[in-house]
């Protein structure tokens, strides 16, 4: 494990000690989850636009459409 040094609004970190006391977790612990979800979040929809990156493009208009068309909106 690495050592780095962060730094958090005030708020934040009061949001965290209390999350940590709540869940008797270490701030740490914490921190770390957060970042595994957002970088498992990004890399998720980084693999969507790859899978389709070879589909045509779509305009606005004909979106809106299609939405109209399935009672969507």
């Amino acid at each position: 494990m690495r050592r780095a040094t962060v730094y958090i609004d005030d708020d934040l970190h009061k949001a965290l000690r209390i999350k940590s006391m709540e869940t008797d977790s270490t701030i740490s612990e914490i921190v770390n989850e957060a970042v595994r979800v957002a970088l498992r979040e990004d890399r998720e929809d980084l693999m969507a636009v790859e899978e389709r990156k070879d589909e045509a493009p779509v305009s606005y208009e004909a979106f809106l459409k299609e939405l109209k068309d399935r009672g969507q909106i």
